[in-house]
C-alpha cells in the first residue's frame, strides 16, 4: 500500500510540473523592457531613482505617459534634469493634464526629452556657458555662479544623485524646448 501512495504522489507531482510547464510554454510572454528587471541589490537607474522620489511623481506619471520608462532604464550613459513636483506646479493651470492626454504624447515626449542628454554630466563637469544637447535635439545653456548651477536661466540644480546608467540633477523648473 504505502509504494502504490508514493507512485501517487510521484505520478502526481511529475503530471503538475508538465502541465506547468505545457502552460507555460504555450501562454504569450507579456512585452517586457530593462525597467522590468528586478534588482534591489545594484544602484538603482535614472528611473528607479525618480521613482523612489515622492517630490518626483509627476515627472514619473509623465515618462510612463510618454512611454520612456524603458528607455531611460536602459544603459545609458544618462543625465537626467528631473523637475520636481513643485516646478510642475509653477507651469500655467492645466499644462500638465493637457500634456498628460494621449493625443498630446508626442509633445509630452518632446519637453521630457529636452530634460536629458545622452552623457553623465557630475556637478563638477558642468561648466558656466557650457552648451548640452539634449534628446530631442535642443540645447540648453549651463550657468555657473558662486558654485549654483542654472539651466537656461530657469532651472537651479538642488540635487544630484548618481545613478547605474547615469545622473539625476533634481530642478526646480521645468525647461521648455523652442518651438520647432
Amino acid at each position: 500500500m504505502p509504494v502504490i501512495l508514493l507512485a501517487a504522489i510521484l505520478f502526481s507531482c511529475g503530471t503538475a510540473q508538465n502541465t506547468e510547464t505545457q502552460t507555460t510554454a504555450d501562454s504569450p510572454s507579456p512585452t517586457t523592457g530593462q525597467s522590468d528587471v528586478k534588482d534591489d541589490v545594484s544602484m538603482k537607474d535614472v528611473v528607479k531613482v525618480a521613482v523612489a522620489s515622492p517630490d518626483h511623481t509627476t515627472l514619473v506619471a509623465a515618462v510612463k505617459q510618454a512611454d520612456l520608462v524603458n528607455v531611460l532604464s536602459n544603459a545609458g550613459p544618462f543625465t537626467v534634469f528631473a523637475p520636481t513636483n513643485a516646478a510642475f506646479d509653477k507651469l500655467p493651470a492645466g499644462t500638465v493634464d493637457d500634456l498628460m492626454k494621449d493625443e498630446n504624447r508626442e509633445t509630452l515626449q518632446d519637453i521630457l526629452q529636452y530634460h536629458v542628454t545622452t552623457s553623465s554630466f557630475s556637478p563638477e563637469m558642468l561648466r558656466d556657458g557650457q552648451v548640452l544637447g539634449m534628446v530631442n535635439g535642443g540645447n540648453v545653456t549651463v550657468s555657473v555662479k558662486d558654485g549654483k548651477i542654472m539651466l537656461n536661466n530657469s532651472a537651479n540644480v538642488v540635487a544630484s544623485i548618481r545613478a547605474s546608467n547615469g545622473m539625476v540633477h533634481v530642478i526646480d523648473g521645468v525647461l521648455t524646448p523652442a518651438a520647432k
